[in-house]
């Protein structure tokens, strides 16, 4: 009976050491990846100070000053005019919000002149016209200039 019960004691001993090693080993590879990813963020925050450092540099006045000096004859450059700024309720809609046309208008204008009809009417130059969509026009500006845009440019800070 003792050696029975040994025998047992000795296979949940052996069992309890396999499963502690591989917890352990799972547990330092994860703290591998960890250290890796680490250093890969280091290096994207790095890489990021080093961009703002350059855009700092390559924007400074005193730089885009001289540029524009220096390439004034092929640039031609001209001094923004204030009526040309415009708010963002006044620009044109998005492409996905402009109304999809009317096709079955076109389709009906284009079966009456099927065929070596349709080909004759190409060649003649008669042009089939569907009913055209209003152009949208943008919002007019508001009367009260001390709104602020609404609009987030992600710019850093």
């Amino acid at each position: 009976m003792l050696k029975t019960f040994d025998l047992v004691l000795i296979g949940v001993m052996t069992a309890t050491a396999a499963v502690t090693y591989t917890i352990k080993h799972r547990a330092e590879l994860k703290l591998e990846e960890v250290h890796r990813l680490e250093a890969e963020i280091k290096l994207e925050e790095d890489t990021i100070d080093l961009l703002k450092a350059d855009w700092a540099l390559q924007s400074q006045p005193n730089r885009l000053e001289r540029l524009v000096k220096a390439y004034d004859d092929e640039l031609q450059l001209q001094p923004t005019q204030s009526t040309a700024l415009v708010h963002a309720k006044e620009l044109p809609m998005l492409k996905s919000e402009v109304p999809v046309p009317d096709v079955t208008e076109a389709k009906a204008g284009a079966k009456g002149a099927t065929g070596a009809g349709a080909k004759g009417a190409a060649l003649a130059g008669v042009t089939v016209t569907t009913k055209a969509q209003p152009v949208p026009k943008p919002a007019p500006r508001a009367e009260a200039e001390d709104e602020a845009d609404e609009i987030e440019t992600g710019s850093v800070e």
